[in-house]
């Protein structure tokens, strides 16, 4: 890893050299796009319910188990398998209801899918026109990226997104780094505006 590293310090800079770049910030974008703050609201509403009805059926299953095991001395063998055998295929059905919701590919995907894409596409296409209008080679995302160590601020196109997408950009400053996004997770607080540490 350290050797890619280096080579990409060394061979970088001569390829860049002749190709104009910029770089955004996702998440500062999304995070003031109002559209996008009530979606990601939403989509925690609906995940924190699913959550709540899963988390009852695993509760109901518990007590059933801990009923069986007050009662299961007394019951006849016919009887402590049936229970058995109901107490499993609940815990069956409840593993499965977690699965629909929130496994891969599973409602929560879909309906992030169906908030999320829409105003993620509005934010690259907005890229893409000022990528393609300011004539960039390339625009690279430094939001949560390990392999962005060092960006200057003025080739920082984030505001210029948030313009092109209609909506007010907060002051150019590096602030917006330390601010936490929509799911509560913080960034990376950095002292020295030019330089980003992963």
């Amino acid at each position: 890893m350290k050797k890619l590293l280096l080579l990409l310090v060394i061979v970088i800079p001569f390829t860049l050299s002749a190709q104009k770049y910029a770089c955004v910030n996702t998440e500062y974008i999304l995070s003031n796009i109002p559209d996008y703050t009530r979606a990601q609201s939403q989509l925690n509403k609906q995940a924190e319910n699913w959550q709540k009805e899963i988390e009852a059926k695993f509760q109901d299953i518990d007590k059933l188990y801990k009923a069986y095991h007050q009662e299961a001395y007394l019951l006849p063998d016919n009887l402590k398998h049936k229970r058995e055998e109901e107490i499993a295929a609940k815990e069956r059905e409840a593993k499965e209801l977690q699965t629909k919701y929130f496994g891969p590919g599973g409602e929560l995907d879909k309906k992030r899918a169906e908030l999320m894409k829409p105003i993620q596409d509005r934010v690259y296409n907005a890229i893409e026109r000022i990528a393609n209008e300011k004539n960039y080679a390339f625009i690279l995302d430094k939001s949560g990226s390990a392999t962005l160590l060092y960006v200057s601020a003025k080739y920082d196109v984030s505001d210029l997104v948030l313009d092109m997408l209609g909506f007010k950009a907060g002051a150019k400053t590096d602030d917006r780094d330390a601010q936490s996004d929509n799911t509560g997770a913080k960034k990376r607080d950095v002292g020295n505006p030019e330089m980003r540490k992963p």
